[in-house]
C-alpha cells in the first residue's frame, strides 16, 4: 500500500499543541520519581482487532523535544492487527516515554481508529466498483492526519479543504439564485485546471440539469436507493457519481451496489472509536 506522505512539518505542528496543551511547564510526576537518565524498554501492543496508522506521528511524539528514543516498528501502517499482535518496541530514556506516552498513543489510537472503520467500509462495498471517500468533516487541526488514516484504511481522500476544488452544495444554488447561475459563476472565476468541479443534487431534475450543463462530477446527497439508481440510469457515464449523506455500515453495500462511483462517509473521522492500543514497560 502506497501511503501519502505525512509533512513532519505538520506532524509537529500538530504536537507542539498537544505538548503544550498535556506537559504544559512539566510532567511534575515523573520528573519527582524518575531521574532522566533511566533507561527503559517499552512495547505497544494491539488489544482488539483493527489496522494501524499514524506510526510517524507516535514516534514523532516519543521523540519530541530531542528525546533519544529509539522506535522499532513491528509493522506498517495500513496492516491488520489481531489482539496481542506488537505493534512497536521502543528503547530510551524511561522519563521521555512516560511524558509523551499519552500523547503518542492519542494519535495512534485515534488514527488506527480511523484506518479501521475505513477498512470496514471498503470490505462491505468490495467487488461492487464504488469507492470510499472522506469528507471535511475531521477534527480542527488534525484534517491531514485524518486523512492520511483513511487512506491506510484503503479509503480515498476528497478534497482537503475549500481552496482545492469547486463544490457547489445547496446554499450556494439558493445564494447564487438557481443552479445554473452557481455553476456558471463558479466556471468565470475559478482555475480551469482545478482537479474537481462538484454539484451537490437533492433532486433527479437538478441531476438532469447539471448533465445538460457538461458538470463531470455530481454529489447525490441523502437520495433514496431507487433514485440512486436512476441517476446513474440518467448519466450513463456522462458524469463521477458520489452518494452522500446518511450512509452507515449496515446502508453502504445497498448504495454501492446501485452503480455510483463514490460513497462519501462523515462518519470515517467525526465519530471516531479510539483503536485500543497498549503501552507497557518491559
Amino acid at each position: 500500500m502506497i501511503l501519502p506522505r505525512l509533512d513532519p512539518a505538520e506532524i509537529q505542528r500538530v504536537l507542539a499543541v498537544a505538548f503544550a496543551e498535556d506537559v504544559g511547564p512539566g510532567d511534575i510526576t515523573t520528573e519527582a520519581i524518575i531521574p532522566g537518565d533511566v533507561p527503559a524498554r517499552a512495547r505497544a501492543v494491539a488489544r482488539e482487532p483493527g489496522v494501524i496508522a499514524g506510526l510517524p506521528v507516535f514516534t514523532a511524539a516519543l521523540r519530541f523535544g530531542g528525546h533519544v528514543v529509539r522506535v522499532f516498528e513491528s509493522i506498517d501502517d495500513g496492516a491488520a492487527v489481531l489482539p496481542s499482535d506488537p505493534i512497536a518496541e521502543l528503547h530510551g530514556p524511561a522519563a521521555a516515554i512516560l511524558t509523551a506516552e499519552r500523547i503518542a498513543l492519542n494519535f495512534l489510537q485515534r488514527m488506527s481508529g480511523v484506518a479501521t472503520t475505513t477498512a470496514r467500509y471498503v470490505a462491505a462495498v468490495a467487488g461492487t466498483g464504488a469507492r470510499i471517500l472522506d469528507t471535511r468533516k475531521t477534527a480542527p487541526g488534525m484534517r491531514l492526519l485524518d486523512k492520511y488514516a483513511v487512506a491506510a484504511g484503503g479509503g480515498r481522500n476528497h478534497r482537503l479543504g475549500l481552496h482545492d476544488a469547486v463544490l457547489i452544495k445547496d446554499n450556494h444554488i439558493r445564494a447564487a439564485g438557481s443552479l445554473a447561475s452557481a455553476v456558471t459563476l463558479a466556471r468565470r472565476a475559478v482555475p480551469a485546471d482545478l482537479p474537481r468541479f462538484q454539484v451537490e443534487c437533492d433532486t433527479l431534475a437538478q441531476v438532469d440539469e447539471c448533465l445538460e450543463l457538461g458538470v463531470e462530477w455530481i454529489m447525490l446527497d441523502n437520495m433514496s436507493l431507487d433514485d440512486l439508481r436512476a441517476a446513474v440510469a440518467r448519466t450513463r457515464g456522462r458524469a463521477q457519481l458520489e452518494a452522500s449523506g446518511g450512509v452507515n455500515i449496515d446502508t453502504v453495500a445497498a448504495i454501492a451496489a446501485t452503480g455510483v462511483d463514490y460513497i462519501s462517509i462523515g462518519a470515517l473521522t467525526h465519530s471516531v472509536i479510539a483503536l485500543d492500543i497498549g503501552l507497557d514497560f518491559l
